[in-house]
């Protein structure tokens, strides 16, 4: 997914240099904003499945001593 996204923001930075109209500059620049964010969104959905497995095994570590007593 962030490969995909790289390559699209390198074509959207191609297609802003190309254009000469004003329109279509300020249509890329949105385009470009919703890229970076759905980048953003990917890191940190990233970041939150990390963080659910290291909790995750903690549960079964907690789980283990318990059922060693």
């Amino acid at each position: 997914m962030q490969k995909e996204l790289d390559i699209l923001e390198s074509r959207l930075d191609a297609l802003e240099a190309s254009s000469a109209d004003k329109y279509q500059k300020s249509m890329i620049s949105v385009l470009k904003g919703l890229v970076e964010n759905q980048k953003h969104m990917v890191d940190e959905f990233e970041h939150l499945k990390k963080a659910i497995d290291l909790l995750t095994l903690q549960i079964f570590k907690v789980e283990k001593s318990l059922d060693s007593r």
